[in-house]
């Protein structure tokens, strides 16, 4: 039964990333390396939050009580802003990389920034589910019971949804941050990021956890409609590509803009 537990739990978190990958990602070796490199990005951002957490730690002098409680919503926002910041140096570094090269060899085709926006989110949701989920998926092989004092015993299986929607709304955060500083549209940027911060704050809603999954749930769905349209789709596009009759569509067939 945690055998089963265990590699349900990991194809719910991981199976849809894992399938972007193999089919849009896996056949470009630069596509690849631009992955690996916004892993990279909100590693060290986590490091950095990370290095804070610690010294306010320190400077409390571990405090128990409401001081820890009020710790670690300080440390979830502190995370939050991290993320996003290094996100924007992500952007910034592609862009300068891209024009860059433009300058170098005009003749050169670079990829879009939307498809940069696209595999860079993805980096960012695979390595934010990993870290987020794989202490509680290795507990899910025993020994123990969940629930057994009275806590839910589906805390796994809500684990495992909450880590999805995370992943996925690191692919729609990407694209959208990226076009809101192509077209220098700074709401959009701050929209990420309090998008970012209630999903975030979301999770200290620990008893609730069918609460917390139905409005992340909403929050993705209109993020990824906004991902969408801002990737160039509509709704003819949309039937086009369902129907498997729009080649084009992909995005691994995207031409440079």
């Amino acid at each position: 039964m945690t055998a089963a537990v265990f590699f349900g739990c990991a194809f719910i978190a991981f199976g849809p990333a894992l399938a972007l990958y193999v089919f849009t990602i896996a056949t470009d070796p630069l596509r690849v390396i631009f992955l690996i490199a916004g892993a990279f990005f909100w590693l060290v951002s986590l490091l950095l939050s990370s290095v804070f957490w610690y010294l306010v730690r320190v400077i409390t002098d571990n405090r128990d009580g409401p001081t820890q409680k009020y710790l670690l919503i300080f440390g979830v926002l502190l995370s939050v802003c991290f993320q996003e910041l290094f996100r924007f140096a992500y952007y910034r570094l592609l862009k300068t990389a891209s024009e860059g090269l433009k300058s170098v060899n005009p003749e050169e085709t670079t990829p879009s920034m939307l498809l940069l926006a696209y595999v860079s989110g993805l980096g960012f949701g695979i390595m934010s589910g990993v870290f987020s989920f794989v202490n509680t998926l290795s507990d899910s092989l025993g020994p123990g019971t969940v629930g057994i004092h009275g806590d839910s015993p589906q805390f796994f299986l809500n684990s495992a949804f909450m880590t999805l929607v995370i992943i996925m709304l690191h692919v729609f955060w990407g694209i959208v941050f990226f076009d809101g500083c192509e077209k220098k549209k700074w709401h959009t940027l701050l929209t990420v990021l309090l998008t970012h911060l209630l999903v975030s704050t979301q999770t200290f809603l620990t008893p609730y956890y069918g609460v917390n999954l139905v409005s992340a749930y909403i929050i993705m769905v209109v993020m990824g409609i906004w991902a969408f349209f801002v990737a160039g789709g509509s709704c003819r596009s949309l039937k086009l590509c369902l129907l498997c009759q729009d080649k084009d569509f992909l995005l691994y067939n995207q031409r440079s803009r």
